[in-house]
């Protein structure tokens, strides 16, 4: 929701500022600037990319535009101690049940290795591996957009030459050789806009929700371990609330004062 909220405010701050500056919004509808700017960073994409990653892209643009919904780290932490809980009380095969409800496939995974009965050493290598192999798929995502916006700009100036080159053909008749002009620097003001205010930032975007999830990941791996090991629930709770931020671990700590005070009660 970020990212539309994003592109609707430059979008009305580069208007209204070609408004303020005598500029008139009709000197937008330039079809050859947006196919040179546009088509042009396509095909350098294209060329820059093999095909199975540039088919990624709108599966791209979409998790950019709508950030996957990703449970807080309190709420993952909520989640392994009660599998501590679980754990303690019944054994490590009583997991299989809430291995079955989760919708996470990395929880789920970890769960079920536990199940199994595999070697600590193992889950950690088998879960790690598979964050590091998500970092190298993410980056590499990323890298589209960042490669988008370092062509983009590039090719505004590639479309301004165009222009003027154009222009020079109208020497003689000034009102069209100042439509002309016009005409050149709007593939200039498009390359840099779509590289500065829509690429690079939606790069950044991807990079942040990448390094979230990864965090996540890693928080997940740090309390299924503690599982393994035998760490009593508490512990567990109080070793992953570093990994929290201080607002999410106030709630978190109501959460566990309520819970005490139901098992008193």
């Amino acid at each position: 929701m970020s990212t539309i909220i994003g592109i609707l405010l430059a979008l009305l701050a580069i208007g209204f500022g070609m408004i303020l500056k005598g500029a008139t919004l009709s000197a937008l509808n330039n079809p050859a600037a947006f196919l040179i700017i546009f088509g042009g960073t396509a095909a350098a994409l294209f060329i820059a990319f093999p095909l199975s990653e540039i088919k990624k892209f709108p599966a791209l643009l979409k998790i950019a535009f709508f950030e996957p919904k990703l449970p807080s780290k309190a709420e993952q932490t909520t989640n392994l101690v009660r599998c501590a809980e679980v754990a303690k009380r019944e054994g490590f095969l009583a997991l299989e049940e809430i291995a079955g409800e989760t919708k996470d496939p990395f929880f789920k995974k970890g769960l079920e290795m536990i199940i199994d009965g595999n070697e600590a050493d193992f889950i950690e290598e088998v879960m790690l591996d598979e964050v590091a192999a998500i970092d190298k798929r993410h980056k590499t995502g990323a890298l589209i957009f960042t490669q988008a916006g370092t062509y983009a700009p590039t090719l505004g100036v590639l479309g301004a030459v165009i222009g003027l080159v154009a222009s020079l053909g109208n020497l003689n008749n000034v009102e069209k050789l100042g439509h002309s002009i016009s005409a050149a620097f709007i593939a200039t003001l498009l390359g840099i806009f779509s590289g500065y205010v829509l690429w690079h930032p939606l790069a950044n975007k991807l990079k942040r929700l990448s390094k979230r999830e990864q965090e996540l990941k890693l928080l997940t791996i740090e309390g299924l371990l503690a599982i393994y090991q035998g760490v009593s629930p508490s512990a567990l709770e109080r070793k992953l609330t570093v990994y929290i931020p201080p607002k999410e671990r106030k709630k978190l700590d109501q959460k566990t004062e309520e819970k005490a005070h139901e098992k008193t009660a």
